[in-house]
């Protein structure tokens, strides 16, 4: 064979397993094997249903469940995502083994993109730790009682009569907490009624509404740039170098920088990792409160229910007129614990991601077995599979204060198909990955709460705002 015949087959060969290879990455060639789930790959290659998934995700995937059923494998921008919606198997997802279903994969992948830096196996480690150690039992209390003072100075002694002012449900809640969340986790500087602190909840808002955005790359150049801004200012706000500087930080956080350190972590790392702390302990508990506060609002009878427990423990500790000892373990209100549940249940869209690390068989509720191929991936929704089940959650979109309680007052028991679950909620996901800081977040949904219900009447009031452009925008106001 002579050379240019050489060289022209070996073009051809390798253009020939080019476009196989091309082919095959934009699912052309799965095939449904005779034990898996479902695979429903759309008609768009590589793309699949990732557009109907990202404009209409709730209405797509109960679409896809009715065709389906429990279990169903869809392709989505190059990826094989088994979607899982009986409950009854959420629990054991969970806990299964990182060796056959790991989140580290799909978290490393996040905080790469968004927090510009890679964790490593021993950071995970230290991370898990801290949380336990300081989030939670003992030290959580401690750190329960700087939020309350901290609320409490900016509720009720941070203004005088003439300071009042009005403003939205939304932002009086979300900012609230998060100030008070920010000086009890990340301390103060001189002033904590500054402007520096306006800007930063601003700034963190507009960093959060970005963060969709920096997970599927999908950002232009003036977003990117915009990004960069907030990404640079809170480095410059949080970082090591100043920890010394800034009174009264957590020793969550002191602790947590001084093992990275001495780990081998350097400043810039550090301090990328204090935005990460930043996002995780406020992004989703201003919104929660919001929720909260915004549900009993709208039902006068849970309010009054709930402010009538509160008074009542409040009074038998002693503390009806300045609850400022108040341990949250040590006392009982199961309907405040019930309304916050409900909460959770109607507005926490969590989802449990996991990546397939081998080959294995899924054995389902049912007593059917699948199985799913290494290298895809799993995806738990439990807003869809079990907050939004009206079998389990009757007339599940309305807020119901004491759903979580029985006629007894004790925790409520909740059934699929006629069998007790074992999880009934879960807004913080679940097993080993669950998150560390929900014990502090319930802690600041409910102590803001009783804050608000203990030293203000409080209603709806709408008002109308009139611009050049705008005649009819109602506010919620407080």
């Amino acid at each position: 064979m002579r050379l240019w015949e050489t060289v022209l087959c070996a073009l051809l060969s390798t253009l020939i397993s080019l476009i196989f290879g091309g082919l095959y990455t934009i699912g052309l060639f799965r095939r449904k094997r005779p034990k898996e789930p479902p695979l429903d790959k759309g008609l768009i290659p590589w793309v699949g249903h990732g557009l109907s998934l990202s404009k209409q995700p709730f209405s797509f995937l109960e679409q896809m469940r009715k065709k389906h059923g429990d279990i169903f494998t869809l392709l989505i921008g190059g990826q094989y995502i088994h979607i899982l919606m009986d409950p009854h198997m959420y629990r054991f997802i969970s806990k299964e083994s990182k060796s056959k279903l790991d989140f580290g994969v799909f978290a490393s992948n996040v905080v790469a993109k968004v927090f510009n830096f890679q964790p490593s196996t021993t950071h995970h480690k230290i991370g898990e730790i801290g949380s336990r150690k300081y989030l939670q039992g003992k030290s959580l209390l401690a750190l329960n009682q700087i939020l309350m003072q901290n609320l409490k100075e900016i509720l009720l002694d941070s203004a005088g009569e003439k300071d009042w002012c009005q403003d939205g449900l939304w932002s009086f809640s979300y900012k609230t907490i998060f100030l008070a969340s920010f000086l009890s986790l990340f301390g103060n500087t001189k002033d904590r009624r500054g402007k520096p602190y306006q800007k930063l909840f601003e700034d963190f808002q507009q960093f959060d509404k970005f963060f969709p955005q920096m997970i599927t790359n999908n950002i232009d150049s003036k977003a990117r740039e915009e990004i960069q801004k907030l990404k640079n200012y809170f480095w410059d706000l949080l970082s090591v170098e100043k920890i010394d500087k800034r009174e009264d930080i957590s020793f969550w956080l002191v602790d947590q920088d001084r093992q990275l350190a001495d780990a081998g972590m350097n400043e810039k790392m550090r301090t990328q990792v204090q935005l990460l702390y930043l996002w995780a302990s406020q992004a989703n508990t201003g919104p929660m409160t919001f929720w909260l506060l915004a549900y009993l609002l709208k039902h006068p009878e849970a309010m009054k229910a709930i402010r009538a427990e509160v008074e009542q423990v409040l009074k038998e500790t002693g503390q009806e007129k300045n609850p400022m000892n108040l341990s949250l373990q040590a006392i009982k209100t199961p309907l405040l614990d019930s309304a916050v549940e409900e909460v959770l249940r109607l507005k926490a869209g969590s989802f449990v991601f996991r990546t397939v690390m081998e080959d294995f068989s899924l054995q389902m509720d049912n007593g059917k077995e699948y199985d799913l191929r290494k290298g895809d991936h799993l995806l738990l929704f439990p807003f869809l599979g079990l907050h939004m089940d009206p079998e389990i959650y009757p007339e599940p979109q309305i807020f119901k204060y004491d759903r979580f309680l029985s006629l007894e007052g004790k925790r409520k028991e909740f059934f699929k198909n006629g069998k007790k679950l074992k999880t009934c909620i879960m807004p913080f996901g679940g097993g080993m990955f669950m998150c560390p800081g929900r014990f502090f977040a319930i802690s600041e949904m409910k102590i803001f709460a009783i804050l608000m219900l203990t030293h203000f009447d409080m209603e709806l009031s709408f008002v109308i705002t009139i611009t050049k452009c705008i005649s009819d925008v109602n506010h919620l106001t407080l």
